[in-house]
């Protein structure tokens, strides 16, 4: 069913000592509010999509009553770019988006705004998805902190822990100016909890209380000579700043233990983690005490070098927890250690990984290495080496048992999913037709990504979120035929319009664009685009993609169902061949069928319990006519198609099966026909609550089709 945010949206509103309860990206949410925001926005994708969601739903009931703006950016840059309010005033903002890929659109913006400074406070919350629940390339956001002297807040995984670090982190803004990185990992994002709620805060600069006067100030203004002085800012004044704030408010915390020789230091993220490992180890009990000192980092920069010494002198051994490469904490720790002529050994990268995340098995396995070379007074290494072995005993009994590792299932298509056939009819136009062959195709961040997989394998290139156009450049001019690029509707919005369809006009580029419109960024959770109608306040845009494209300059424009298969490879296999030379864009239409399933499936569920007739598609595989060919799966994948035995004794091939989950889209059958394959499919059509009308013809379809059966038996 679709998801509603109604519970959480009342939340938002609770008062001091009400208890909210919900997932961390929800407390992050609440905090915001707490600190009198004058203005949200962002680009959404996992892991805080919800928070955007959650604002959306709250917009009217909410943030209008408070005067905060609220928009959904167009892409991370225009989000970044919102923060430019708080340069010339003092109102507080935060902005959000995924992890380093958004980071990296938003660079542009967010140097500038980290140049001239911030008078408000100003918050970026990054979802981190990095580690095995990621979907994209594998970076982590620190680099981008140090390259613009941007704070970075990391902080323990709790709901009371990120509440306060958001609150401290508007504080650490303003006394710093600078904008704020907030770091969030994708499984605190969705771990649930409970949050102490504190009263909602009006923000003093809103819809409500407008500015009265605009403010200028040239030294804020991103040219020379000023770019000079405010980077000797940032080293003299506003880093400086910033570690004065994160000492005197202890954002950092240091747990004293017993032990005197050995500690551990370690990201604010990875709190828990390393926490647990050390509980199973025998080194804590269930509330995290333990005899080993801690530096728990939750601002991972600016480091503070005080802080740094002060837990590193007097001990033989310090272990660095921290994720991802570069090792910029550990690599500092070993830089104030040499200058400060302590004697102490650093370990980090040496004994955990170099890359991946730090999932317990992997910290558990570090700490170990790590604690086996002695340091411990109240427990021998052997103990710990004897315990770790009892621990991960189980896993040579499991090599002995599966000799090799499961095959990895790669990702696909929603069952029904509009852009499936899109790529069928690409796989069966290169294999059918020796008249065009195969190409290269420029392949595009999203949903689309997945024709990269079996059992598509299209697509040769993947470059960036809109990018898909603009990364066959240089392949189209010197590839001796045209070649395919794809995007998808959000990517069109977010980027390809500018740095791809206008870009390859205005280079004359004579090669084939497919736009998959299914009428939703359904990559980042089926979130409004131009396309969808209406922006996420449900207030309608009147923006469509071929109006764009005419407005760029693209003359061969056409649109079709992108269900219908015969359509797509006759329109696919024009624009490949035409002697109509430029851009030629395809725009294959259809609404994601999550969305469709979200909103359709409770409608006819409460229409079916008012006793109402509905009627609904069904399609399924006669198994008297399949061969066992199976190039229904070949060409398509659907996940609704799958094995059954044939009932044929004489046929040792297993023959296709349509499940349950089928949501009767009929790619399948136009695959079979497009492919020309075996005609084994079938549509029928499954009524709940018949009427007598129904009922009749069921009884005369029955009985014909059981006469017929009769007249042809031996």
């Amino acid at each position: 069913m679709e998801r509603s945010f109604a519970d959480d949206v009342q939340q938002l509103g609770y008062g001091a000592g009400q208890v909210l309860r919900g997932e961390g990206i929800l407390a992050i949410t609440k905090a915001l509010l707490q600190s009198g925001v004058s203005y949200v926005g962002g680009y959404p994708g996992a892991p805080i999509s919800h928070l955007l969601d959650v604002l959306a739903d709250a917009n009217e009931p909410l943030l209008k009553s408070m005067g905060i703006y609220y928009e959904m950016s167009g892409s991370e840059a225009a989000a970044a770019a919102l923060l430019g309010a708080s340069i010339n005033y003092p109102m507080r903002g935060a902005v959000t988006w995924k992890s380093v890929v958004g980071t990296n659109v938003a660079s542009d913006a967010l140097s500038h705004v980290a140049s001239a400074g911030v008078v408000g406070g100003a918050l970026v919350v990054i979802g981190e998805d990095y580690g095995e629940g990621a979907s994209i390339l594998q970076e982590r956001t620190h680099s981008a902190a140090l390259k613009s002297s941007i704070p970075l807040i990391d902080p323990k995984n709790s709901l009371p822990s990120f509440a306060r670090m958001v609150e401290e982190g508007f504080l650490l803004s303003e006394a710093c100016h600078e904008p704020v990185f907030f770091s969030i990992r994708i499984r605190a994002c969705h771990m649930r909890g409970a949050l102490v709620c504190k009263d909602n805060v009006r923000p003093a600069l809103s819809m409500r209380s407008p500015l009265g006067a605009p403010a200028f100030s040239l030294e804020r203004i991103n040219l020379p000579p000023f770019t000079y002085q405010m980077e000797a800012q940032k080293f003299e004044h506003r880093l400086p700043a910033a570690r004065r704030y994160v000492f005197e408010h202890r954002l950092n915390e240091h747990h004293p233990g017993d032990e005197s020789e050995i500690g551990i230091v370690m990201q604010g993220g990875l709190w828990n983690t390393t926490l647990r490992s050390l509980h199973v180890l025998g080194l804590a009990d269930l509330h995290g005490r333990t005899s080993i000192p801690l530096l728990v980092l939750n601002v991972l920069h600016p480091l503070v070098p005080e802080e740094l010494i002060a837990f590193l002198r007097g001990k033989r051994r310090v272990l660095v927890v921290e994720e991802g490469m570069p090792n910029y904490v550990e690599r500092e720790l070993k830089a104030i250690a040499h200058d400060e002529k302590l004697d102490v050994e650093i370990h980090g990268k040496d004994v955990l990984s170099q890359h991946g995340e730090y999932v317990p098995q992997l910290v558990l396995r570090g700490l170990q290495r790590f604690l086996r070379d002695g340091g411990l007074r109240d427990l021998s290494a052997a103990a710990v080496i004897e315990r770790y072995e009892r621990l991960v005993s189980h896993q040579t009994r499991m090599r002995a048992v599966l000799p090799r590792p499961v095959d990895k299932r790669p990702p696909t298509f929603c069952t029904g999913c509009p852009e499936r056939p899109i790529f069928s009819a690409m796989k069966i136009l290169r294999s059918k037709d020796p008249s065009v062959g195969d190409t290269h195709v420029a392949a595009d961040i999203g949903c689309t990504t997945f024709s990269t997989q079996a059992p598509f394998n299209v697509g040769n290139t993947v470059l960036g979120y809109g990018m898909g156009l603009a990364s066959a450049g240089a392949v189209a001019p010197l590839f001796g035929k045209r070649v395919i690029s794809v995007m998808g509707d959000g990517g069109f919005w977010h980027n390809g319009l500018t740095n791809g369809v206008a870009s390859a006009v205005y280079n004359q580029q004579d090669s084939v664009l497919v736009i998959v419109d299914n009428m939703y960024t359904s990559a980042t959770g089926q979130h409004h685009n131009p396309s969808t109608g209406t922006n996420a306040r449900r207030e309608p845009t009147g923006m469509t993609i071929p109006d764009a494209l005419r407005g760029v300059g693209v003359r061969w424009i056409r649109t079709l169902d992108s269900y219908r298969i015969p359509d797509m490879l006759r329109t696919l296999r024009e624009a490949l061949t035409t002697r109509q030379r430029g851009l030629k864009v395809i725009i294959a239409r259809g609404e994601c069928q999550l969305e469709r399933q979200r909103r359709e499936r409770p409608r006819a569920r409460k229409a079916i319990e008012a006793g109402a007739r509905v009627e609904r598609p069904r399609f399924g595989v006669d198994p008297d006519v399949c061969t066992g060919d199976h190039s229904c799966m070949r060409f398509n994948g659907c996940p609704s198609l799958t094995f059954r035995e044939s009932p044929d004794p004489l046929r040792e091939d297993p023959i296709a099966h349509v499940d349950e989950t089928c949501v009767g889209c009929g790619v399948c059958g136009e695959v079979a026909h497009a492919a020309v394959l075996c005609p084994s499919f079938y549509e029928t059509r499954v009524i709940a609550n018949p009427s007598w009308w129904d009922r009749f013809v069921g009884r005369i379809r029955r009985a014909v089709i059981r006469r017929l059966a009769l007249a042809g038996a031996p």
